[in-house]
């Protein structure tokens, strides 16, 4: 769905895309939904939705027990746990870095430009070749804005869907 919505909804534009997903939401995303997908040609949105229509929703609506506002937190291995968190989403220049975040501190990057109908599994060893060009790390996502990752980590769908 995120290389759809990259590709289409936001027109290769991954600073509005980022804007969209992480600056756009003031906790994070409960579900990313099929209106990420406004723009995409019908047989993509198909193949991704199986022809059904979900809205996206955030996690803006919590109230803390304090009744201060909520806030964004740090995903380490204990709050993914506690969250059943199962993914974290890092978007590159060159493409997504999909990372099991249970079971890995990095992984594959998908290029920007992969079919998104390509078959996608709970194990990365099979999916699409990975992007090719080196990925930016740690200490290159201080140079500037254009050039660091963003991060999401989202809960895992409700259903299955690609």
């Amino acid at each position: 769905m995120l290389l759809a919505a990259y590709q289409h909804r936001f027109g290769q534009d991954i600073e509005v895309m980022a804007r969209h997903l992480v600056d756009g939401v003031a906790v994070g995303w409960d579900e990313l939904g099929s209106d990420l997908l406004d723009g995409a040609p019908p047989e993509i949105v198909t193949a991704l939705t199986g022809g059904e229509q979900w809205p996206s929703s955030t996690l803006d609506h919590l109230v803390t027990p304090d009744g201060s506002p909520p806030g964004r937190m740090t995903v380490t291995e204990k709050t993914a746990a506690d969250q059943d968190l199962q993914w974290g989403y890092v978007l590159r220049p060159h493409g997504i870095e999909v990372i099991s975040v249970l079971h890995a501190d990095a992984g594959p990057v998908v290029a920007w430009d992969t079919d998104p109908r390509s078959g996608f599994s709970n194990h990365p060893a099979h999916w699409p070749a990975p992007a090719k060009a080196p990925f930016a790390t740690a200490s290159s996502a201080a140079r500037s804005p254009r050039t660091a990752p963003v991060t999401a980590a989202v809960n895992p769908p409700t259903a299955v869907r690609r």
